[in-house]
């Protein structure tokens, strides 16, 4: 099966990581630093909880990239 080249999927960075790769992953994807996005992850979860919430759902739901 061809890969559409203009269909992005998301995945957990495995180069990237600092627990598990979610903020990597997310910075691949936007094209944005993966620090962005972690300060951004902080803030939610200092804030209102919710940032670690969402971080542990993404890691369950997002896969890891596999390079074969």
């Amino acid at each position: 099966m061809e890969e559409n080249p203009s269909y992005k999927k998301m995945y957990r960075s495995m180069t990237d990581r600092r627990i598990a790769g979610v903020c990597g992953g997310l910075g691949e994807y936007f094209n944005i630093d993966p620090v962005i996005i972690r300060i951004a992850f902080l803030v939610a979860l200092l804030m209102a909880g919710g940032g670690g919430l969402l971080y542990l759902i993404m890691w369950i739901a997002v896969p890891e990239k596999r390079d074969f």
